[in-house]
């Protein structure tokens, strides 16, 4: 069994309840309330369930990149990756909202340089990246969301 943080039923409960209320509250406002978190900016990410079909939406911190995006699948140090990044490899098309503005993007796993630079810029942000990836024992991925035309 890979080595990571589990998360039991009420704190999963707790965690998507949590996602949802400040899905909300992130699209009622244009992201002025939730489009920051701990002083780093915040997207939603629309993905397409790979099990459902249906459209599920989570807040994730962001840096800006090679006019893109770049987020981590962190999933707090967890052995298991965010379903939200299960949903991305089954299919990478996807949409981001910053703000009002809804955005078509398309989801790449950054490998190689590229994955350490941008580890490098999203864990100088958000330091607790670091931790997280010393309690798992997978290789936390970092995903480059490029805009689609």
């Amino acid at each position: 069994m890979a080595r990571g943080r589990p998360y039991n039923r009420a704190i999963v409960t707790a965690q998507k309840w949590a996602t949802k209320l400040h899905a909300a509250v992130y699209r009622t406002t244009g992201g002025r309330i939730g489009g920051r978190m701990l002083n780093s900016p915040v997207l939603l990410l629309i993905t397409t369930g790979r099990k459902t079909g249906k459209q599920r939406s989570t807040p994730l911190l962001y840096l800006e990149d090679g006019g893109g995006y770049a987020i981590a699948a962190s999933n707090g140090g967890t052995s298991g990756h965010p379903a939200w990044w299960l949903n991305l490899e089954a299919d990478p098309e996807a949409k981001v909202e910053i703000g009002g503005k809804k955005i078509r993007v398309r989801a790449e796993k950054a490998m190689g340089e590229e994955r350490r630079r941008l580890w490098e810029r999203l864990a100088g942000m958000y330091p607790a990246y670091e931790g997280y990836q010393r309690r798992t024992d997978r290789k936390i991925p970092i995903v480059h969301l490029r805009i689609v035309d």
